[in-house]
């Protein structure tokens, strides 16, 4: 059996995704003669029909989906490695992107990656960090939307690798003079008497405080619905009800806002976040050289937090 060859793959995914021959050729600037000749080859190769022709165009058979899965993850492969081989001649360059959730951008991973930028060895590395939720993170990585993911260690990291990132700790949010903000820690279920400001309900705040709230026999409605901790606690501000932040963001938040900040005992209140990504191997240097600076700051600060 002959070799697998990288342009009939790509020309095969490209068939897959334009579900056209006409459309494929274009995209790829080719003959669409050529393509169907090329994909013929490659099913007398197989002994399998691999495209079926619809209504709605041309649709990979079962044999094709099978193979489609296979040679997208073969292309990624071989781009990573023409783009390795490319920075190790010019020295480590490249672009990495991180995802991460709203807190860890505000608790450290800014700072973070100000400092891996200041390095004179990562002068050419560019890092994009965009924000997203914990449950999409690692499905996001997976798909190769991102380099490096950071996200709550209670979703599913799927088959991705993973290291310790960022402690923190929810607290309860309230207005100076709320009956709860004189105490020193409250459980969550002490706070159902008052209304709160939730996040979305994709967030694994949201999810966690129904949760909790369904194991109590309770219905946890939140009287508004806000898009980030930090437009959550102005709520907080104006009277409008108490929140649930980590506590770390809510201190700063208080310096410059009139607002009381007591810690959750619950234990799902102290949060662990990880940082998955796909194997070293199959990282680029610029994204191993980040990775491995990262990694390197979650052990300085734990080691801060357990002396």
């Amino acid at each position: 059996m002959r070799d697998l060859d990288l342009t009939t793959l790509r020309l095969f995914v490209a068939v897959c995704e334009e579900r056209s021959l006409t459309r494929a050729a274009d995209r790829c600037a080719l003959a669409a003669s050529a393509i169907s000749k090329r994909l013929a080859t490659l099913e007398a190769q197989w002994n399998a029909p691999l495209l079926s022709r619809k209504r709605h165009g041309m649709v990979p058979t079962a044999a094709g989906e099978t193979l489609l899965h296979h040679a997208r993850a073969i292309l990624q492969i071989a781009q990573r490695a023409q783009r390795d081989m490319r920075e190790q001649s010019q020295g480590i360059r490249g672009q990495v992107r991180v995802l991460a959730t709203a807190s860890n951008i505000a608790q450290g991973l800014v700072m973070d990656v100000a400092q891996f930028l200041k390095a004179p060895a990562h002068a050419d590395i560019r890092v994009d960090i965009e924000e997203a939720i914990s449950p999409d993170i690692p499905r996001r990585v997976l798909e190769g939307e991102s380099a490096l993911g950071i996200a709550w260690d209670q979703v599913d990291m799927h088959e991705l690798s993973t290291s310790p990132y960022i402690r923190d700790e929810l607290a309860v949010v309230t207005p100076p003079g709320h009956p709860l903000s004189e105490k020193n820690s409250v459980r969550f279920a002490e706070t159902m008497a008052w209304e709160h400001v939730g996040l979305p309900v994709t967030s694994m705040i949201y999810r966690i405080a129904t949760q909790e709230a369904a194991r109590q026999g309770k219905a946890w409605q939140p009287r508004v619905v806000m898009a980030n901790h930090e437009v959550a606690m102005r709520a907080v501000v104006a009277g409008l009800a108490i929140a649930l932040a980590p506590r770390e963001i809510a201190a700063e938040f208080a310096r410059a806002h009139p607002i009381a900040i007591v810690p959750l005992q619950d234990a799902w209140a102290k949060r662990q976040f990880i940082i998955c990504h796909h194997p070293l191997e199959l990282l680029n240097p610029a994204t191993r050289a980040l990775l491995t600076f990262l990694q390197a700051c979650a052990q300085a600060r734990d080691g801060l937090q357990t002396r």
